[in-house]
């Protein structure tokens, strides 16, 4: 396939223009940090993201209070740069109400896990409510007002990547306070496979809402679909729900964000390793939080220097200001030269474990809540290898398959 970058349109170029130098004083919301240290990505100039498609969304705002959950992620690339969607919005006259922020933030620059402030974005003077501080589903006052929701959030394509709890919860909301929700699709940069060990409902939490493997191979308007139709909001009701879809899109096409999605997802292989190494989150092994290379290498004081020639340092840093095994030399591997997956790689868990010098402490509680079940790691201290683990998947991804089906737009 051949990649340049979008044409942009007399549009876009007008929006850009706007909100660079906009009468109104209001500098842009672009985010500008979060880019620095992202590849700079060509995509398919026939691909046109939910966000960019106005004439199908526009006419529905047309009059209404609305409200954004949003994030760095939610631009608009043209060739004059990126366009955030917030700009966007104020350009055409939508009125914008309120930005709902998930975990990391509206700038994304918070850590993992770290409580995330309410506020005001000082470049748009736009309140900002966040979902992930003193709760994770907006309150019956903070939508007061509101009469649609847009969500346009990019997701990784992976179970414990928060967005997707996000959205439950956002949908859930909607449907209780009778508000539509809109989602505005992007691609999934993992959604040409699906793998992992489907979620048991015993062990749902905030990284692991649904009875789904941990890369589901879905884009986030997908997944909302598929959130109404099994009906997995409370009660079973349902979110007044419309996607705006893209055009140009297929689950086997490559995609490079053009934004970090998250602090520690600097670029492509990180997002692609990521199903992969997240497991480590819940071990004694630091997967590259504190390093450039997160999420691409993985290492432990716990591991065998002799075995492990690649050694690193995690230092504090923007989104892991207290990463694992802080300002220690650990043993590991460089993976960043790893061929692009299409299967989760177990591996490197199974190695690490069997090479740890502390076997009693390598696994911790939250590596249950990553797995979704208790069997994997009971599979790993009992000797299984990749093969014998991933052949136990397969009557359970064979039935989230059926029912994937349902809900694929693309």
């Amino acid at each position: 396939m051949s990649f340049r970058f979008f044409k942009s349109t007399f549009l876009f170029l007008f929006i850009t223009a706007t909100a660079c130098g906009n009468n109104s004083g209001k500098p842009s919301a672009g985010p500008a940090e979060a880019q620095k240290d992202t590849v700079t990505t060509e995509v398919s100039q026939d691909l046109k993201l939910g966000a960019e498609r106005t004439a199908h969304f526009l006419p529905i705002l047309k009059g209404k209070k609305v409200g954004l959950v949003g994030n760095q992620t939610s631009i608009i690339p043209t060739e004059a740069g990126n366009v955030h969607l917030v700009d966007t919005l104020l350009a055409l006259d939508v009125d914008l109400r309120k930005v709902f922020a998930p975990e990391h933030g509206f700038r994304g620059t918070a850590d993992a896990g770290e409580a995330v402030e309410d506020g005001k974005d000082p470049r748009t003077g736009l309140p900002v409510i966040s979902l992930y501080g003193n709760n994770k589903k907006p309150t019956k006052n903070q939508l007061e007002g509101l009469d649609i929701i847009l969500f346009d959030l990019q997701d990784v394509g992976a179970r414990f990547y928060t967005y997707i709890s996000t959205l439950h919860y956002v949908m859930e909301a909607a449907a209780e306070n009778d508000i539509q929700v809109i989602v505005f699709d992007r691609p999934n940069p993992n959604g040409h496979y699906i793998d992992g060990p489907v979620l048991e409902p015993a062990h749902k939490s905030f990284v692991g809402m649904h009875s789904v493997p941990v890369v589901h191979g879905m884009t986030i308007g997908e997944y909302a679909k598929m959130i109404n139709g099994e009906d997995w909001l409370e009660k079973g009701i349902k979110a007044p729900l419309q996607v705006i879809e893209m055009e140009n899109y297929n689950h086997n096409m490559s995609y490079v964000l053009p934004v970090k999605p998250s602090p520690n997802l600097p670029n492509a292989k990180a997002i692609n390793l990521y199903p992969s190494l997240a497991f480590f989150e819940g071990t004694n092994v630091n997967a590259g939080r504190g390093t450039s290379k997160q999420f691409q290498v993985f290492g432990s004081p716990f591991l065998p220097k002799e075995k492990y020639p690649y050694s690193y340092v995690p230092q504090s840093s923007e989104g892991a200001k207290s990463p694992k095994h802080l300002g220690k030399t650990i043993y590991g591997k460089d993976l960043s030269n790893t061929p692009h997956l299409d299967y989760i790689n177990l591996e490197w868990l199974i190695e690490a474990y069997n090479r740890t010098s502390q076997k009693g402490g390598f696994f911790n509680s939250f590596f249950t809540n990553l797995a979704g079940t208790t069997k994997l790691r009971e599979q790993i201290e009992a000797g299984l290898s990749a093969e014998e683990i991933r052949e136990t998947w397969k009557k359970d991804l064979e039935g989230f398959e059926e029912i994937r089906r349902k809900y694929l737009i693309y």
